[in-house]
């Protein structure tokens, strides 16, 4: 466990996203006045239902058809616009501990998570945090208060463990056990068989959570640069290899594109927004470019 509390708060990542803001595209519920809508009544774009006018009440909001027909005002009410509730999924299984520099997969999840945690906490929005491997390890509620962010940072600071991935089980489990609709940030190498995740994050989307999906994977991982016979070590109960890389880069190179490939085409299919992190990126600039182009998409 590292020992230091601001280990995942990286300044550059957090000034860079410091002046976006994250925004639900699909329903979300909650109550707070900002930018996102829920079903809750109150003054804001799409039409619930008429109440009676009180003195006090603001007249533009009068219905003056319905006042033609019974000659008594009523007051047209809307769909609120609300808080959203973000929920962190971060795999803390034995492969993500895995870097070819510095930065292994499991901390730039956690650099990314503790920025998405920064930002999300920054609008007066909610964040939680679940950390996993073949099962949920902690399960931490949402809560928009600013001293959330501590507890995030120190449940990241437990480090990954020595358990392999599961990600289709934990997807199911957490469709189940979270019941608002949220966004849901998962940050994963998904070393795991994709149709079973692809079915998990098929329950997520149909309890109508909007589904972000961080694909984190090591440099080496995609590039495969190595040259000289090379022992790799095996993780989450794979066996170590001795092998000639330079034998394998062309097989290996297109079972990763095959499986990156799947991926995608799987998320894009149900709606699912689908980002590849590299761990030889600069993250402030990986982050801020994908919560930017979310914002234009929203159309600003």
């Amino acid at each position: 466990m590292n020992d230091d509390p601001q280990r995942y708060l990286d300044p550059l990542t957090l000034a860079k996203v410091r002046g976006l803001e994250l925004q639900a595209r699909l329903l979300v519920e909650g109550y707070l006045s900002g930018m996102h809508k829920s079903p809750y009544h109150g003054f804001s774009v799409e039409f619930a239902q008429h109440r009676e006018y009180v003195p006090g009440d603001d007249i533009k909001h009068i219905d003056w058809k319905v006042y033609a027909r019974n000659d008594r005002f009523y007051l047209k009410q809307y769909e609120q616009e609300t808080n959203l509730v973000c929920w962190l999924v971060v795999d803390a299984s034995e492969s993500m501990q895995y870097k070819s520099e510095e930065v292994s997969k499991y901390d730039y999840a956690c650099m990314t998570a503790a920025g998405m945690a920064y930002l999300v906490l920054k609008q007066q929005d909610s964040v939680g945090l679940v950390t996993f491997d073949n099962q949920v390890r902690r399960f931490l509620k949402p809560s928009s208060q600013p001293s959330h962010l501590k507890e995030i940072v120190e449940i990241l600071n437990h480090g990954p463990t020595r358990a392999k991935t599961t990600l289709g089980p934990i997807f199911h489990e957490l469709a189940e056990r979270v019941s608002r609709r949220s966004i849901i940030a998962i940050l994963s190498d998904c070393f795991d068989d994709v149709p079973n995740i692809l079915a998990g994050l098929r329950h997520l989307r149909y309890q109508r959570h909007e589904i972000v999906l961080f694909h984190v994977l090591d440099a080496y991982e995609l590039d495969f640069p190595f040259q000289e016979a090379t022992l790799f070590k095996g993780l989450e109960e794979f066996p170590d290899l001795m092998t000639d890389p330079r034998s394998l880069r062309k097989n290996y190179q297109a079972e990763v594109k095959a499986f990156v490939s799947e991926l995608q085409r799987g998320c894009r299919e149900q709606n699912i927004d689908y980002v590849q992190l590299r761990t030889d990126q600069t993250l402030a600039v990986a982050l801020s470019s994908y919560l930017a182009h979310r914002l234009a998409r929203k159309g600003g």
